[in-house]
């Protein structure tokens, strides 16, 4: 679905990606963790054409889309969810899902969009009895549900999420990615980027840590979550010494 190649990219003088390579398969979930600074954003905003890459390549399908516009990048079938939701806050919540479906509607008429809403509606049913109310006014829960649904108005075969659980208490984290998961099962191509590892690692299929702007390990969900470097410097001690106790025991 997905391949990144020798992947480099940053703001003005400030060299962020360091020749990033990465695949996602069709119907995957594939995390990226590590450290504030890394360059995770970057990555997501460089293969959704929102940084231009100054070197390597984006393949979408196997079509090269590395320096495409934003909206071209959506129109082949790749949304992101950005960091911090990004809803239009004075609008209503049906509206911004229209908005997300604008270029669904204009190819395939408003049944199409309709039916698109009923889903993001199946999906995240509290939206359906918000959708007069305006976006600004909903929890971070309703407000991260809502971005989600307004990026599956478009369609995508692969969303890019951008932290999906910031600022959100765990109640709702566990319904954030239980939604995830949802869309996977349903065939969506899902990869994001997440601080909370170790919630995010118990269901992807894969997972790459990114230091400094390189991807410097690679492994499945569960490789990672077992590797001594990455439970010491992303999952915690607490984590660490529950695996260890398990070990003796």
């Amino acid at each position: 679905m997905l391949r990144a190649r020798s992947l480099e990219a940053g703001y003005g003088e400030l060299k962020v990606l360091k020749g990033v390579s990465l695949h996602v398969s069709p119907g995957e979930i594939v995390a990226i963790i590590g450290a504030n600074g890394a360059g995770k954003s970057t990555l997501l905003c460089a293969i959704a054409g929102l940084v231009r890459p100054s070197a390597g390549s984006v393949a979408l399908r196997g079509e090269e889309i590395a320096g495409l516009r934003p909206e071209r990048i959506l129109a082949k079938g790749c949304s992101l969810v950005p960091e911090g939701r990004k809803l239009f806050a004075p609008m209503t919540v049906r509206e911004n899902l229209e908005l997300g479906g604008y270029a669904v509607r204009r190819r395939l008429g408003r049944k199409a969009s309709e039916a698109d809403l009923e889903s993001v509606y199946g999906l995240f049913p509290v939206l359906e009895g918000r959708q007069g109310q305006l976006a600004g006014t909903l929890s971070g829960g309703e407000q991260q549900m809502l971005a989600i649904g307004r990026s599956l108005m478009a369609r995508p075969d692969l969303m890019l999420l951008d932290e999906p659980s910031m600022g959100l208490a765990p109640l709702v984290i566990k319904g954030i990615f239980a939604a995830i998961s949802s869309l996977s099962s349903r065939g969506k191509t899902i990869l994001v980027v997440e601080q909370n590892a170790k919630a995010i690692l118990r269901i992807a299929s894969r997972g790459y840590v990114m230091e400094t702007g390189s991807l410097v390990l690679e492994g499945t969900g569960e490789e990672l979550l077992a590797n001594r470097d990455v439970q010491r410097a992303y999952l915690g001690k607490e984590y660490s010494s529950i695996d260890e106790d398990r070990g003796q025991s």
